[in-house]
């Protein structure tokens, strides 16, 4: 039993790493499907404000909290929408992410 002693604190200090990783992905599959959900919520916005003729870049911006801004394109889609995409802040580095969301929005134009 002596031989044995203090094997609990080596077992914690070698799973350590890769419980904090877990963490980490687990958090910035959070962060991806906030920014996502939060990007659909500026499509929304952007199409209400391009179907009564304003800009749609403002209304998505003006949407988004300032951490999202950044990588922030509004494009209008032929069908009368408007696609906005962002950049999913990454967990680690305080930049963003290798990846973005994008989510469209339309609404119909009355005669």
């Amino acid at each position: 039993m002596r031989s044995e002693r203090g094997q609990a604190s080596v077992e914690l200090v070698a799973s350590l790493p890769l419980v904090l990783l877990a963490g980490a992905l687990a958090w910035q599959l959070v962060l991806a499907g906030h920014a996502l959900w939060l990007c659909a919520h500026a499509a929304r916005a952007a199409a209400r404000a391009d179907s009564v003729g304003r800009s749609a870049r403002t209304a998505a911006r003006s949407a988004l909290p300032g951490s999202l801004e950044r990588g922030l394109r509004v494009e209008r889609l032929g069908s009368g929408g408007v696609r906005v995409s962002v950049r999913v802040p990454a967990v680690l580095g305080g930049g963003s992410a290798p990846f973005s969301v994008t989510a469209s929005s339309s609404l119909g134009r009355g005669s």
